[in-house]
């Protein structure tokens, strides 16, 4: 049977602003220990919004309205991470469950080195830990993710987007979390690159045992890499199950849209093909 490591149920999000916008509507999911969880669906349907509120990162005017989040820990105890104050918030998070963000030149602070950064991880986490002990923790991360250990010393404007990318991961597993939350990290990274940062990722998990949840509008990357897949529509989810299920017997009208989103490599060629265009891109 498979245990959970983190819970949501009938989660509410609302932007309050005039009039409201109501992000996420009575959400429930459970991310069981170990596995990926992809999260698919498209631009504005909820999905970052519903990460952020799993984690508490929710800035006004984003407020969670209603539902419950635990978090079962690997020592058996739960979590009620909504109802954490600041102090247990801080020592809660990059602990328990880390996020990698969309867009790592944005995440990381321009001005500092990368091992600043990751140094300012232990220093909240591990206050303990000697700078010997950091830096040859922070060694290992960077060879774990696939990157030199000497560019610890590197800014993220020296890094490739790649490189940063991979930075962002290595940062996110410094303290060991149990829970990885992973927003599109992928986008805008070219085809190879983004192969390499999922084969890291999919390598990572199987040796360090976190479980992840993936969200991305690309639903066969997560047919390939996810054990279960949540599809989210206008701020719901409307179907669940298995990745082979998702893909052979999609029962929700969305989902089927989404998969046939992405051409086919066998059939005939349509008029996308031959115009560049189609019919409803003309009009």
């Amino acid at each position: 049977m498979s245990e959970p490591v983190l819970t949501a149920r009938n989660v509410s999000i609302e932007y309050e602003v005039d009039p409201p916008v109501k992000a996420v509507r009575d959400v429930s999911l459970t991310l069981n220990r170990g596995e990926i969880l992809g999260l698919a669906g498209e631009s504005g349907c909820g999905k970052t919004t519903l990460a952020y509120g799993m984690n508490r990162l929710l800035k006004a005017p984003a407020l969670m309205t209603a539902g419950e989040i635990v978090f079962h820990d690997r020592d058996g105890h739960d979590i009620d991470i909504v109802g954490l104050d600041g102090e247990g918030l801080r020592a809660f998070r990059w602990d328990k469950i880390s996020m990698v963000f969309q867009g790592a030149m944005n995440s990381l602070n321009p001005v500092i080195s990368v091992k600043a950064q990751i140094f300012d991880i232990f220093d909240t986490h591990r206050p303990g830990m000697s700078k010997k002990a950091k830096t040859a923790r922070a060694e290992e991360l960077l060879t774990l993710v696939g990157v030199d250990p000497n560019r610890l010393t590197s800014f993220p404007h020296e890094l490739s987007g790649g490189m940063r990318q991979r930075m962002m991961i290595a940062m996110a597993l410094a303290v060991d979390p149990q829970v990885m939350i992973m927003d599109e990290p992928t986008t805008a990274l070219d085809v190879v690159v983004q192969r390499g940062i999922i084969r890291e990722i999919m390598r990572l998990r199987e040796k360090l045992g976190f479980a992840v949840i993936f969200i991305t509008h690309d639903l066969p990357m997560l047919i390939e890499i996810s054990d279960r897949i949540a599809i989210m529509l206008q701020g719901q989810i409307v179907e669940e199950g298995t990745a082979e299920e998702i893909y052979r017997a999609p029962q929700h009208e969305y989902t089927k849209r989404l998969l046939s989103s992405f051409p086919s490599l066998k059939g005939e060629r349509g008029d996308f093909v031959r115009t560049g265009v189609s019919q409803e891109g003309v009009r």
